[in-house]
């Protein structure tokens, strides 16, 4: 097996297998210095100012002469990104569904009906905060309410609260922010029941926040302000009663896949994400949206560079036209800080193997597989069910804050590819793939699935996605746990750009 893998025919870099020695033989001839697994290789010759191609597409522009066989990284690359991007529409995709991505997995999974026709994986009780100030008392509740109310023939999967650092001090659009947020993780089907618990004197007042949420099934939610009561710990154990009361008469039945919302997501990626993890799951999120279902794509700042590839599958000019305003919208939210566009690699990212945006984004966005882009939404907007494609949602990179995006969009679970590892969960399974071996033995506590049989030699892509969509209906009809739950890990991170009062 050769040491280098290029994964486009047309690319004159290669990424190295495992770590390769000084002195090492390769097919460009002698390497002149120790080059790490993940990182790149020149394949021939590129001059000064020269476009480096990974992935079929340009990654960034050589800085000097590089020499084929020589390591290709920050010393002689640099990004190419800079102004807004500027694509034209070239028509409505008729992209079918792929039928062969749509036999890799069960038609059905068992999960919770709800009256309103939503489905949900867990049946949790949830505890909502409007504000900061009552974020411990929250803690408590759901404490006191998990021992009581978490039994063998209860139906309820657990007690959550979600604590958060805003709901005050906050104006405009960065309270509404806040706000719809919050809304749509009160109206996430995974939670049975909830309580709205709010101060009282918050500049998220209790009845803006409620509005946020909408019309919702009688019973479903209780809420009340702590200053209102006498014991805010009495008073909601007393609210859970009633709301286990209610979740407590759902049980898991078959529901179809059509149902599923998955996010996907990638964070502490490396030179393996692109090649190994992200395009397993794309597989995965091919067998979704064949069967109907909704896969949801965020990190906008990973899709610059990679606007090309991505928004040619959108649906329509309409969905074209709003992807592109979203991607050049999150760049003008860069320049309005003074800060540089290309400026995201982290120190992590940079040591596994990643040298520019460009790169991160072009694997990045293969989490999305083949399918049509249907939906844009925006920050704390839902993403539809049923929606038999793609629907990107308006949120930065971080991990926190996106993986708490596409939880409020509706997302039942989150595929999370790491190459380096993290142990962070939100409110839904949190279902960590490692991109190389290494992570997956080294960080059993975190890793749910190992995505590096992918490069297997005989090993097909289609054969491990099948392992991986076995996984995630497992976690999805509550026959196993991802790991984020069974740590316990499970936190909001919400999206601040406004003052502070």
């Amino acid at each position: 097996m050769s040491l280098l893998l290029q994964i486009n025919p047309s690319d004159n870099v290669a990424v190295a297998r495992q770590p390769i020695a000084a002195g090492t033989v390769l097919e460009t001839g002698p390497l002149a210095t120790d080059v790490p697994a993940g990182h790149k290789i020149a394949l021939r010759p590129i001059p000064a100012g020269g476009v480096i191609r990974k992935y079929g597409f340009a990654i960034g522009l050589a800085t000097r002469d590089i020499a084929a066989g020589e390591h290709v990284h920050e010393h002689n690359v640099r990004s190419g990104l800079g102004a807004d991007t500027v694509l034209a529409y070239t028509g409505s995709p008729s992209i079918p569904a792929d039928r062969a991505a749509a036999s890799l997995g069960p038609a059905t999974f068992l999960g919770y009906r709800r009256p309103d026709g939503s489905v949900g994986t867990r049946n949790e009780l949830w505890i909502i905060n409007t504000v900061a100030c009552v974020n411990v008392p929250a803690e408590r509740i759901a404490r006191l309410a998990a021992e009581k109310f978490v039994r063998p023939g209860s139906n309820i999967d657990g007690v959550q609260s979600f604590s958060h650092p805003y709901g005050c001090s906050q104006l405009g659009d960065d309270l509404v922010h806040t706000q719809k947020i919050l809304a749509g993780l009160a109206r996430h089907p995974n939670a049975g029941a909830v309580l709205v618990l709010g101060l009282g004197c918050e500049n998220n007042q209790m009845r803006a926040q409620l509005e946020a949420i909408g019309a919702t099934t009688p019973g479903r939610i209780q809420f009340f302000n702590a200053q209102e009561v006498g014991d805010e710990i009495e008073e909601g154990l007393v609210r859970m009663e009633k709301l286990a009361a209610y979740a407590g008469r759902f049980k898991r039945e078959p529901v179809p896949v059509s149902s599923l919302v998955l996010g996907m997501k990638c964070g502490g990626s490396d030179g393996f994400s692109g090649i190994t993890a992200n395009p397993l799951v794309g597989r995965v999120s091919d067998w979704l949206t064949a069967a109907g279902g909704t896969a949801i794509l965020t990190e906008v700042p990973e899709m610059f560079g990679a606007e090309e590839p991505l928004l040619s599958r959108a649906a329509s000019r309409e969905v074209f036209d709003q992807g592109l305003a979203m991607i050049n919208g999150f760049k003008d939210y860069f320049r309005s800080h003074n800060e540089p566009i290309g400026e995201n690699p982290s120190p992590g990212n940079r040591a596994g193997g990643i040298t520019t945006l460009e790169d991160k984004s072009l694997g990045c966005v293969q989490k999305g597989g083949r399918a049509s882009i249907a939906q844009i939404a925006g920050y704390g907007d839902p993403a539809k069910p049923g929606l038999g494609g793609l629907c990107l949602v308006n949120a930065p990179g971080n991990d926190g804050v996106s993986c708490t995006a596409m939880t409020a969009a509706g997302a039942h679970a989150i595929l999370f590819t790491t190459g380096r590892g993290t142990p962070l969960g939100v409110p839904v399974p949190t279902i960590k793939i490692a991109s190389n071996h290494d992570l997956a033995e080294r960080k059993k506590t975190w890793i749910d699935f190992d995505a590096s049989p992918v490069l297997t030699p005989g090993v097909s892509i289609d054969e491990v996605a099948r392992e991986l969509i076995a996984t995630v209906i497992a976690i999805a009809s509550g026959q196993r746990q991802a790991r984020n739950e069974i740590n316990g890990f499970r936190e909001i991170t919400l999206w601040k750009d406004g003052v502070t009062l």
